[in-house]
């Protein structure tokens, strides 16, 4: 189990270059870190600084929250038993993926939108994962393109695809096609939403597809200075993406109406078979909470699976990722690399999670908190303090490396039994 953590490759990803990982981490801003010293400070700000709709965006989850709630509390029942009585040591964190290195198995998930968060939120998420050197999954309605991601974070781009399989997968093939022209290290397959749903906080606050800003939106963003600057440099959002098969327009409610025509419903286990012939380098799916599921995708190929359940955003029913992270890893062993979003909030939960059996972790919403908080400086800080957080964590239970975190003696009340 130590050598599937520290070197998780698989056969597709087996001739893609490792990135160098020379340059040291630096402990977070010492003033950032005084005013913000958890991600729960920098929501606990950004609710103060952006305007009441974009917090909301950010913050809330499918009915009234009950799946992100979920989430948090079943990584907070995670306890790790330390050991002592050996020299301690501050740990480094880096972590090989997919055959290249990382500073930390810390990555960006994919967001929908993070630019009504903060206008040019898309390029402050690349640049900062670029420079602190972890992965950087762009979502399909980013507001960049895939060759802006790409040129922004070149070294630590991955890209997440829904399904669009009208005409043959036309729109869905051609995506993937610029996602490897750019040279996107992963292809992110999400399955996760087979429907449409709904978030009140969302609909509660006038937020709709397409984007309409309305009165309340006006006042908001006038009383948010920052935000607003923001907003006057970059404008309203776009899923830029689109805009070629769109016809080349770029009026948000055209893009809006044209991929709510071609979006549907989540990939069928043939149509993931398809794309693991088309995509030559690594291929991970998104969303997977049952070892059969994780079984299958290894069957057909796949490199990785993310255990998922959308961030608590698309039902309330689903169980924790952390809960069915266990039985996961025991289902795929070492054939593939098994990665966990879904509640992250802090170094500590990437380390729980490691000690489960992830390689690594991925988070959301504490990066959209860090952009609510900071605008562009905020997701360098979100980086830095779980990086800091995580190699505590690894000092505090007498884990030398990330490799030895699995053995550490741990209960898990909720973890679940298939």
């Amino acid at each position: 189990m130590n050598e599937r953590v520290s070197s998780a490759v698989t056969p597709a990803a087996a001739a893609a270059p490792v990135a160098a990982s020379n340059a040291p981490i630096k402990p977070p801003d010492p003033d950032l870190m005084r005013r913000f010293p958890t991600v729960h400070h920098l929501r606990a700000h950004a609710r103060r600084h952006v305007p009441h709709f974009a917090f909301e965006y950010m913050d809330g989850g499918a009915g009234i929250d009950g799946g992100i709630k979920r989430n948090w509390d079943a990584l907070d029942a995670v306890e790790l038993v330390p050991r002592y009585g050996v020299m301690p040591t501050l740990p480094s964190v880096d972590v090989e993926l997919f055959g290249r290195r990382y500073a930390a198995p810390i990555g960006i998930a994919p967001m929908g939108g993070p630019s009504t968060v903060w206008p040019g939120a898309d390029a402050h998420l690349a640049k900062a994962a670029q420079r602190l050197r972890i992965p950087y999954a762009m979502s399909t309605v980013a507001g960049i393109t895939i060759e802006r991601a790409a040129e922004l974070a070149p070294d630590v781009f991955w890209f997440q695809l829904y399904r669009f399989a009208n005409n043959n997968h036309a729109v869905g093939y051609d995506l993937v096609r610029r996602a490897d022209e750019a040279g996107a290290q992963v292809l992110m397959l999400t399955l996760d939403v087979p429907v449409r749903t709904t978030r009140s906080r969302e609909v509660a606050v006038g937020i709709t597809n397409p984007f309409r800003i309305n009165a309340r939106m006006v006042l908001g963003t006038a009383l948010s200075p920052g935000y607003l600057r923001a907003f006057l440099t970059h404008g309203i959002p776009r899923f830029v993406n689109f805009a070629s098969y769109a016809g080349g327009n770029t009026d948000p409610a055209t893009v809006s109406k044209f991929m709510r025509s071609e979006q549907r419903g989540a990939f069928t286990w043939d149509e993931v078979a398809r794309y693991r012939d088309r995509w030559k380098r690594p291929l991970v799916v998104k969303g997977i909470l049952h070892p059969a599921d994780a079984e299958k995708a290894v069957s057909l190929g796949c490199d990785g699976v993310v255990v998922s359940n959308h961030g608590g955003r698309q039902i309330e029913a689903l169980p924790a990722p952390i809960d069915a992270l266990p039985a996961v890893t025991a289902a795929v062993g070492d054939r593939a690399t098994v990665l966990m979003d879904s509640g992250i909030r802090s170094g500590l939960d990437v380390i729980r999670a490691i000690a489960l059996g992830a390689h690594a972790a991925f988070a959301g919403k504490a990066f959209l908190w860090g952009l609510g908080a900071l605008g562009q400086q905020g997701p360098g800080h979100v980086i830095d303090l779980m990086v800091d957080e995580a190699r505590a964590a690894l000092g505090q239970i007498g884990a030398a490396s990330l490799a030895e975190a699995p053995a550490v003696e741990r209960r898990h009340p909720g973890a679940l039994s298939y």
